[in-house]
C-alpha cells in the first residue's frame, strides 16, 4: 500500500459483502465505518471495536464518501410552463 492515495486501502471483492467498497479486503464495509462515525462514534472507540483497524483506514474511508458525492451529477427538474 502506498500512502500517496490512501484509496489504495478501499477494495471490492465480489466474494465479500457483495462487492461492496470495503476496507483492505476485509469483511468490513466503508459504508459500515461511515455510519459508525455518522452516529457519533470517535475514532478512538472504532479503532478500539476493529484492532486492526488504522487510523489511514478511516480517513480513507472519509475520502472515499467525499470523491463518491463529488461524482454526483443531477439533472434539473423540468418543469412544464405555467399557463
Amino acid at each position: 500500500m502506498t500512502e500517496m492515495d490512501p484509496l489504495t486501502r478501499i477494495t471490492y471483492n465480489p466474494a465479500i459483502l457483495g462487492g461492496k467498497a470495503i476496507i483492505r479486503g476485509r469483511r468490513l464495509a466503508v459504508e459500515h465505518v461511515l455510519g459508525l462515525m455518522a452516529a457519533g462514534h470517535d475514532t478512538q472507540t472504532i479503532l478500539e471495536d476493529f484492532p486492526w483497524l488504522e487510523a489511514e483506514d478511516l480517513q480513507a474511508c472519509l475520502l472515499y464518501a467525499k470523491r463518491m458525492v463529488a461524482a454526483e451529477r443531477t439533472e434539473p427538474a423540468l418543469v412544464a410552463p405555467e399557463a
